[in-house]
């Protein structure tokens, strides 16, 4: 429900245009309404790395529609993976007003080649995982031998063909995109011709820009057609065009004029009578049309002020209201974010301050309030210049599905080559990120992953070890032990699932989850909270030219020393501030045992000393029983007791705990409810060290070792504001000069960033991603020279 709420907030004044009030868009509207979109943008500090060095990451956080900064989930999920889709780094990144940042350590256990980071929360893990952030980088290892896979012919070319609309028809004149890409992921070009089954040339085609390309023509009856290839050494091999329907629909959407486009659908469909055609920008600004068919033809106009700014789906549906073509349209944006960074000082030299004046206005000049990351780099022949920053993906790569070669050049570039090479674009990458029989669904089955909205959802399951059988209605302890008193609890549902919910729950911990000993038919199993999906898109083979071996050795020196003279300046971390009250608050009751006479039995110690907690032995054993303060009387259950936050089920247990080796003992004194738990008071036993003082916990409970969100590490970076610290002797190799995953400018749109350069002269690179409050999203990259001073 806090999904939905947020989401019509966001929507409340939401223009919606269109000619009559058409069913399909008010089932897109309550789509739009129920399912709040998220988006996550991830800023690398780069996106060439060696093994031991350091991976820094930025995560903005938006509605997946207006690209405004949200606060509903409160963690992401960020993971490298290698060419086989197997994790090989993963992490939790706590969220907090629309970003989040941190770090990770490359190890030398990897292997060098290419990898794919991504990332996302609990709540897109509903969505396709095409949807998820998803960036190459490439990692190479200097401590192993590098080792090139062999390349095969099968896996040089990959050529796909794209009907406009999704159809090719019998007698229906249409385009056909066609995509080229080679084994490094690129576009390539290939010289293409469509025959038909006598061999006879339809057309010729070749690429323009990209490995992208267009040619128009009408398949005919009793034809069946392929493309021929030829690549720039004369190889030729041959490709299927998709299959050709016998009756269908097509659509072409053309320019009618600089404000205006048309889209004609055509079908030959002998009973066809009319059809739709619905427009949205990610899901808002929903447009709907409906035409009748005059010749099997109907024509729409379309006022390109309706179009949201980005990409824009067009849907055609027949009478019956199913979709039956589908395209789409990027209209450039207006709005956006302009960054602009100035070098104070003309020149650089090594171990320099610089100082940068930044400035960030909207599109009219206005001042704009802004979240900047930056990452400032040394460039050379590994590290490539950057391309896709958060405006393309926000309204570009995000909305497609696959890799886009230089997003960037969509934004920057203009002409009518850039419009044709865009609009290719659209007709080789469209996708959605839902499905229209989930829409037009009456009844939708409520989604599986809920938002994060408080903290980190640990999950798992109780089963029968024997049958494997679900345990329903069970309830589970999950503890953390420890001076910190946490303590969570669950109730298994029909599937035998449960879930905890851990508020600031940062760093690795040791985990306690265990069941009742009444349920000890069952065990608990944890659940990995990484997705387990993959989407379709797939990483470029691997290949590092002889050339770049030397570059490469420069390379790995200073990160050999970084690691070497810089270990613990590398290794601080900004402890997050968690609230270390124990999870049932202030205590009715708090006994610190020093200030009372020590005995060696706990039976002593209740009888002299808490008269609010009854211990009787009988014949099975130790019964303890609390006094419930407000009604005066003893409850009929026994308490939950806790050792450092450990359920003790058994009393006879609790009662054998050496009360030498506990420094204070809580009581509440009234019922008390942990989730779905209800616990007839709480007696909690803190030991000195919070080690639990040799107490072992029941055979059956889980013990885990468990990683919380990640506890943000400092970008150290040297200063050399004295005479002393700028000859110091100490090796100053860096490549990566700064980090900062936020920098905020003021009401007045001015900033400032400052820090040194290090002993190695070239040239440098700044990258400057940022985003608004109202989801204007802008970047801004630059080079700078540094020398080296001659002494």
């Amino acid at each position: 429900m806090l999904a939905v709420f947020f989401l019509l907030t966001l929507l409340g004044t939401l223009p919606v245009w269109g000619q009559t009030e058409n069913p399909i868009r008010k089932q897109l509207d309550t789509y739009r309404n129920q399912t709040l979109q998220e988006k996550l943008f991830v800023h690398l500090d780069r996106s060439f790395y060696v093994a031991g060095e350091l991976m820094w990451f930025k995560i903005n956080y938006v509605d997946g529609t207006f690209h405004q900064p949200l606060s509903l989930s409160k963690v992401a999920y960020l993971e490298v993976f290698d060419k086989e889709n197997r994790p090989v780094l993963q992490t939790k990144v706590a969220l907090a007003d629309g970003s989040g940042n941190g770090s990770l350590f490359l190890p030398t256990t990897l292997g060098s080649g290419n990898y794919l980071v991504r990332a996302y929360t609990n709540w897109m893990k509903n969505t396709d995982p095409d949807y998820f952030f998803e960036k190459p980088v490439t990692i190479v290892n200097t401590f192993r031998k590098l080792e090139l896979p062999v390349l095969k012919d099968s896996l040089a070319y990959d050529v796909q063909f794209f009907p406009e609309g999704g159809n090719l028809v019998r007698n229906l004149p249409g385009k056909v995109a066609f995509k080229m890409v080679g084994i490094t992921g690129k576009g390539i070009d290939l010289q293409g011709v469509v025959l038909d089954q006598d061999n006879d040339t339809v057309v010729r085609f070749r690429p323009l820009k990209f490995g992208m390309g267009r040619f128009t023509f009408s398949p005919a009856e009793g034809k069946q057609y392929r493309a021929v290839l030829t690549d720039a050494a004369g190889k030729t091999f041959t490709r299927p065009l998709p299959a050709v329907q016998e009756q269908g629909y097509t659509m072409q959407v053309e320019e009618q004029s600089q404000d205006q486009l048309r889209v004609t659908v055509k079908t030959t469909a002998p009973s066809a009578s009319l059809v739709y055609l619905l427009t949205h920008t990610r899901l808002a600004a929903i447009r709907a049309d409906e035409q009748g068919l005059r010749d099997h033809t109907a024509s729409f106009l379309i006022d390109k002020k309706t179009l949201g700014e980005g990409i824009s789906h067009l849907t055609v549906f027949d009478a019956s209201r199913k979709p039956v073509c589908e395209r789409l349209y990027f209209k450039r944006p207006e709005r956006r974010l302009t960054i602009d960074a100035k070098l104070t000082s003309g020149a650089l030299s090594t171990r320099e301050k610089a100082v940068f004046d930044l400035t960030t206005q909207d599109e009219t000049g206005k001042s704009a309030l802004t979240d900047l990351s930056v990452a400032v780099y040394r460039l050379d022949s590994l590290q490539p210049a950057e391309s896709g920053d958060i405006l393309s993906y926000l309204l570009l790569t995000s909305d497609l599905r696959g890799g886009v070669e230089s997003p960037d050049y969509y934004f920057r570039a203009t002409g009518a080559e850039v419009n044709e090479v865009t609009d290719n674009l659209m007709l080789t990458q469209g996708w959605r990120r839902f499905r229209w029989e989930t829409v037009l669904q009456s009844d939708r089955p409520a989604e599986a992953h809920l938002p994060e909205v408080n903290g980190h959802f640990i999950r798992g399951k109780v089963i029968h070890p024997g049958t494997g059988q679900p345990g329903r209605n069970i309830g589970s302890y999950l503890s953390v032990p420890g001076k910190h008193i946490l303590l969570y609890g669950s109730r298994s549902d029909k599937e035998g699932r449960i879930h905890f919910e851990m508020k600031e729950f940062f760093g690795p911990k040791d985990l306690v989850v265990q069941l009742n000993p009444k349920d000890s038919l069952f065990r608990i199993e944890l659940q990995s909270p990484f997705h387990d999906r993959f989407s379709a898109s797939r990483l470029p083979v691997f290949d590092f030219p002889t050339a770049l071996k030397e570059p490469l050795l420069a390379r790995s020196i200073p990160m050999q020393v970084q690691n070497a003279y810089y270990r613990e300046n590398l290794s601080r971390y900004r402890l997050p501030q968690v609230d270390s009250v124990a999870f049932y608050g202030v205590p009715d009751e708090k006994y610190r045992l020093d200030d009372f006479t020590r005995f060696p039995v706990m039976e002593e110690v209740f009888r002299e000393y808490v008269p609010g907690v009854m211990a009787r032995k009988r014949r099975d054993g130790y019964v303890i029983s609390l006094l419930d303060t407000p009604h005066k009387q003893f409850f009929d259950g026994s308490p939950l007791a806790l050792l450092d936050g450990v359920p003790i089920f058994n009393m006879d247990k609790v009662m054998e705990i050496d009360p030498r080796k506990v420094q204070r003992l809580d009581v509440i004194t009234r019922r008390y409810i942990v989730g779905p738990l209800v616990f007839d008071g709480i007696i909690s036993f803190t030991t000195y060290k919070g080690d639990l003082a040799g107490y072992r916990p029941d055979a059956k409970a889980l013990l885990a070792d468990y990683e919380g969100l990640q506890i943000p590490r400092d970008f150290y970076t040297p200063r050399y504001d004295t005479p002393q610290r700028s000859g110091s002797r100490m090796p100053d190799l860096r490549n990566l000069l700064h980090w900062v995953p936020t920098l905020k400018t003021d009401g007045q749109g001015k900033g400032q960033l400052e820090f040194y350069t290090s002993d190695e002269e070239g040239t440098y690179r700044f990258m400057i991603n940022g985003i608004t409050a109202d989801g204007r999203a802008g970047s801004r990259q630059g080079t700078f020279e540094v020398t080296k001073v001659i002494k």
